[in-house]
């Protein structure tokens, strides 16, 4: 996948995370997680564009390592909303859910292929 591929995906995603997290009830519960969500999930994007810019192969890694953790903890965070039943659109929430299981994995090879490159 090309980087500006990745960055659209990673920048769709958030965007989606955010229209989910507009349609969550007021609970303490829901807030507290819907805005930790946002978070989590514009960071991996955000992330995401800092470490195109590395200014080498270590910058590059730790940049990616920032992102995929992003990207696991917004995956946990999708878990409990769904196993809490904080979100009514369920069709949403595991197309949010897929496509963060697609994201972790993009990553998890691509932090594997720069630390290879590093070793070299």
């Amino acid at each position: 996948m090309k980087p500006n591929q990745l960055e659209e995906r990673l920048t769709q995603y958030a965007i989606d995370v955010i229209r989910l997290c507009k349609k969550i009830d007021k609970s303490f519960a829901s807030e507290h997680l819907a805005k930790q969500l946002i978070r989590s999930s514009t960071s991996s994007a955000l992330n995401y564009g800092e470490a195109r810019s590395g200014e080498s192969t270590r910058d590059f890694l730790h940049k990616m390592k920032i992102c995929l953790k992003e990207l696991r903890e917004s995956f946990i965070n999708l878990k409990i909303m769904k196993g809490a039943s904080l979100i009514s659109d369920l069709d949403l929430l595991e197309k949010l859910s897929k496509e963060n299981n697609e994201l972790i994995s993009i990553f998890v090879a691509s932090i594997k292929t720069a630390s290879n490159k590093l070793k070299a």
